[in-house]
């Protein structure tokens, strides 16, 4: 998943670590996540887009990759049900 994770830190000049403790996890998520290595658990997301008062979809969106499988997985019932 795509972020803005790191450029909206920096703005902030927040550390790694000092994001982590605001949202309450590990330096080690922040940086997973920014180096989009971890995709963020939703209440995770709203509590950064919180933190930096922005809706999520300013900060996380989904890569073409990920907006493809998700489209894939979400028609595969409604083929199988002859719908498509």
């Amino acid at each position: 998943m795509k972020n803005r994770l790191r450029v909206l830190r920096a703005e902030y000049n927040w550390s790694q670590a000092e994001l982590a403790e605001r949202v309450g996890v590990s330096r080690q998520t922040i940086n997973a996540i920014e180096t989009e290595k971890y995709d963020p658990s939703l209440p995770l997301a709203f509590k950064v887009a919180h933190l930096f008062g922005k809706p999520i979809e300013e900060i996380f969106s989904p890569n073409a990759d990920d907006a493809a499988a998700s489209a894939a997985r979400a028609a595969a019932p409604l083929a199988e049900e002859g719908k498509l």
